[in-house]
């Protein structure tokens, strides 16, 4: 495709001239414009590689035009035109952002040659954009691991809905990594450079998610002693994730669609409504139809979602990819924890790809870090994970010492207790008893963990150096 160079002048004659004589000459499609407005709205309609423009037309000049350019449209080269006597302007046109000035009555020859630069110029600029962007797109799906045909869609899908700013709804069952799409999202989108704040809905609760989402203003409740701005009014200009909304009351369903159908919030204890500039990704692992149908979600707020639907595939119907996934994670969690490098046994492969995983990658990558804890060799085998009971046909059955199938419940409860002793002994000797990092490590909060020692009867101190080690 011919390159495009756009000539701005307010003389009929000379725009006729220019096009007749530079098209043959650059080899490349010539627009022309009357005046600094027609200009731009060519630049919003079509894509341009060089601009040509007089600095003096009537309304918007030609330093006018430059300025909305170099605002718009950064990339895009302009070269102006100047008559004797002005040059002081062409010097503050080089300042501002024009590539080169060319004076008037002019030598054909030497405009040519200065156009031709000024098109390279574009040539390498549009390059280096697109290797930019070629960069940017890799970082974005870095963390999203799998070359299936399941997988290759989903790429395909988040690439074409980036560039929009229409409302997309992410579903798949929880741990298929819908937070790392909406992440994608955002990071190859226009607003990439702008906010990108997470909502964990069911996290947040029910009283306050509505003050956390839009703000409050000072005296709306009890204890609002100063205004606080909401999580949307933080994203403006950006991206908001609703994670797992599918677990929102009617309440907040009512004021999100009025968000998606208005473009605007209102704080509590506020009169007035507050234009924000969102793009709303949002997700769930719940079937909202089948919520909608027991009149738990409103119908009218799923379609306002549902715009660009995003359906990820369960990990048991990709399983070509989990080798993959298990060298990416491998790789990335041996480095964060500063620990040498490891494999997997192909047995504990083997068993990787028959397990029905209805924790998805979520569950694989858990599995995958208790291994590089515990494991005492480079390679991780099924007994260091606690799949050595593990077939392709299941659970081996909990039998008691007679092979007399025990009660589920105390089946149960024996399996528990001795997950629970077994792991958070071998987690707290791994961080020779410091209960933070043993928190951080398995994904709990430190609180959280203290309560499960103390159920279990497990003593942190009694792991740590000087403490006799394990007694």
């Amino acid at each position: 495709m011919k390159e495009t160079l756009l000539v701005v002048d307010d003389e009929q004659d000379m725009l006729q001239l220019l096009k007749r004589t530079l098209e043959p000459d650059l080899n490349c499609r010539v627009e022309t414009a009357l005046s600094g407005e027609e200009a731009v709205r060519i630049v919003q309609e079509q894509p341009i590689d060089l601009i040509l423009a007089d600095i003096k037309m009537p309304d918007m000049d030609g330093l006018e035009l430059l300025n909305h350019v170099r605002k718009e449209h950064p990339w895009l080269t302009v070269v102006l035109m100047t008559a004797y006597g002005r040059i002081e302007l062409a010097v503050q046109a080089i300042k501002a952002g024009a590539y080169d000035f060319i004076t008037k009555p002019f030598d054909h020859d030497g405009l040519v040659l200065t156009l031709s630069k000024a098109l390279e110029r574009s040539r390498l600029l549009r390059e280096n954009l697109r290797l930019q962007r070629h960069v940017q797109d890799q970082s974005a799906f870095q963390n999203l691991v799998g070359r299936s045909r399941a997988m290759q869609r989903v790429y395909e899908t988040i690439q074409m809905v980036a560039k929009t700013d229409l409302t997309v709804l992410i579903t798949g069952e929880s741990g298929t990594g819908k937070d790392l799409t909406a992440r994608a999202i955002h990071a190859i989108s226009n607003r990439s450079r702008q906010s990108f704040v997470v909502v964990n809905c069911p996290a947040v609760p029910e009283n306050i998610l509505e003050s956390e989402l839009f703000g409050y203003r000072k005296g709306a409740f009890t204890h609002a002693t100063q205004n606080k701005i909401g999580l949307f009014q933080e994203a403006h200009g950006g991206t908001i994730f609703l994670d797992e909304i599918g677990d929102i009351n009617n309440s907040i369903q009512t004021k999100l669609l009025r968000v998606l159908q208005e473009k605007e919030i209102k704080p509590l204890g506020d009169t007035r409504s507050i234009q924000v500039d969102v793009r709303v990704v949002a997700s769930t692992n719940r079937n909202l139809k089948e919520k909608i149908r027991r009149g738990e979600f409103r119908e009218d707020l799923f379609y306002r979602l549902n715009v660009l639907p995003i359906v990820l595939p369960p990990l048991r119907n990709r399983r070509e990819d989990i080798p993959p996934l298990v060298d990416h994670l491998l790789a990335k969690r041996c480095a964060e924890l500063g620990k040498p490098p490891k494999t997997v046994s192909p047995e504990l492969m083997e068993l990787f790809l028959c397990h029905p995983w209805e924790g998805n990658v979520r569950q694989l990558e858990n599995i995958i870090l208790r291994g590089i804890l515990f494991a005492p060799r480079e390679q991780i085998r099924p007994e260091d994970v606690g799949f050595g009971e593990i077939s392709s046909g299941g659970v081996a059955p909990v039998m008691d010492n007679d092979l007399q199938p025990i009660p589920y419940r105390e089946a149960k409860e024996d399996a528990l207790r001795r997950f629970h002793a077994d792991y958070l002994r071998r987690l707290l000797q791994a961080t020779q008893g410091n209960v933070s990092q043993a928190a951080q490590l398995c994904g709990l909060e430190r609180q959280g963990l203290q309560q499960i020692l103390r159920r279990y009867g497990i003593r942190a101190e009694e792991f740590r150096a000087g403490d006799g080690g394990m007694r």
